[in-house]
């Protein structure tokens, strides 16, 4: 029994997915933002950098 447990178990094992056929996208790390400013409703420069350790959400948006 032992035996058939063993060989059930490297069967499963080496049946990986194929993830590339999934297209599945390796994780990567994030990275960092890149450094800017921003002027804010009254007109001082914003950096980014000075946000360091906070919760940033950034909104971009455009009146076409």
């Amino acid at each position: 029994m032992k035996s058939l447990l063993l060989a059930l178990g490297v069967a499963l094992a080496a049946a990986a997915p194929d993830f590339g056929a999934l297209q599945v996208q390796p994780y990567e790390s994030p990275k960092p933002a890149p450094e800017f400013a921003l002027p804010d409703l009254d007109g001082s420069t914003v950096r980014l950098a000075d946000q360091q350790g906070r919760v940033v959400l950034l909104f971009f948006w455009a009146t076409w």
